[in-house]
């Protein structure tokens, strides 16, 4: 769904401690109502995530104004003001075994049958310890870090709020009547107590396992500050990694993108070079601490395979729509469209 700021400056400087709901509201995408659902289970649900949405929006604006007082002006704030929209997410991460239980279920290429021994497989291949990486329902080898729910990556927005995850341990049996597995989930705490996102500390050249309590939230900040603010905020390089032994394990987690007008210009004139084009500074790091740390370097060069320079990918004038377009390309490939679904 789509959240929406009702009205624009006017309104944060007139009413600054009116509240969330005469601030902002809440417009769906043509893809349909959470309350369209007939089970009583999603009765008010479409309401509980608007308001939380909505809170979420409005700590990233005073987030936003706390930033500008630091760094001078007001350029975080009004961009997220022009923006007029944020996008609310929420994410499911496949447990391993859903994973493959959604890609053997599935039909082959070429073949429009399932095989119920398709499930048998699944299991057999999880005690073999395959190295298996998902994408929503899609499940590929991976030699590259194959123990993670996401890629390391970066943002691209201004920020990105999230709640505390979730997690959730299902359990399979098959039916005599079916060759499919049902499924049932039961809420449970963090295997180790942390969240499973890491990120990426560039002067330290370590990767730290965020770690927060179930009442609060994490704002990672995006590559639109970090370009905003001239490289006074910086932008967190992160990933999502799955507890080891928790093939059964998922994680849920409600996230709110918050982005400039897609019509944002950006400059990089004032920009630091170190961080516009960081490889040759990063390696030189690299190579000062090679002996002291060679697992973290090894890290550190397998990460800048994996990920696009910023130079790669903003040119000097280019909108925020483009610079979007261009990171979803080299990220993901195709045309770097973003669906709307």
């Amino acid at each position: 769904m789509q959240l929406k700021y009702a009205q624009g400056m006017e309104a944060i400087e007139s009413k600054p401690s009116d509240g969330v709901g005469s601030l902002l509201n809440l417009e769906n995408e043509t893809m349909g109502s959470i309350g369209d659902f007939e089970d009583d289970v999603f009765d008010n649900l479409e309401n509980m995530f608007k308001a939380l949405g909505l809170c979420m929006m409005e700590i990233g604006l005073c987030l936003a104004r706390i930033c500008d007082r630091a760094i001078g002006g007001n350029e975080l704030e009004q961009s997220l003001l022009e923006s007029c929209a944020a996008k609310g997410r929420l994410i499911h991460y496949h447990s391993m075994v859903d994973s493959l239980v959604l890609r053997e279920a599935g039909p082959k290429k070429g073949s429009s049958k399932r095989n119920p021994n398709n499930h048998a497989r699944s299991k057999e291949n999880l005690m073999k310890g395959a190295n298996l990486d998902t994408i929503g329902n899609e499940v590929r080898l991976c030699e590259i870090h194959p123990n993670l729910w996401q890629q390391w990556h970066y943002d691209y927005g201004i920020f990105t709020l999230l709640t505390d995850p979730m997690f959730l341990l299902s359990s399979h049996r098959t039916t005599a009547k079916s060759e499919f597995s049902n499924s049932s989930d039961q809420e449970c705490a963090s295997p180790s107590g942390h969240s499973y996102l890491q990120v990426f500390h560039p002067n330290k050249n370590k990767v730290f396992m965020m770690k927060a309590s179930p009442e609060s939230f994490i704002v990672q900040v995006g590559e639109s500050a970090d370009i905003l603010s001239k490289g006074k905020l910086r932008s967190t390089l992160h990933c999502v990694r799955r507890p080891a032994r928790f093939e059964n394990l998922s994680r849920e987690t409600f996230v709110v993108f918050l982005q400039p007008a897609w019509s944002k210009t950006f400059s990089i004139s004032d920009y630091p070079m170190e961080h516009y084009n960081p490889s040759v500074h990063h390696l030189e790091q690299a190579e000062e601490h090679y002996f002291a740390d060679q697992d973290q370097n090894a890290l550190t060069q397998e990460i800048q395979k994996i990920v696009p320079p910023l130079s790669a990918r903003l040119k000097d004038g280019m909108t925020f729509a483009e610079f979007s377009r261009e990171t979803t390309k080299q990220y993901y490939g195709g045309s770097g469209l973003q669906s709307n679904k």
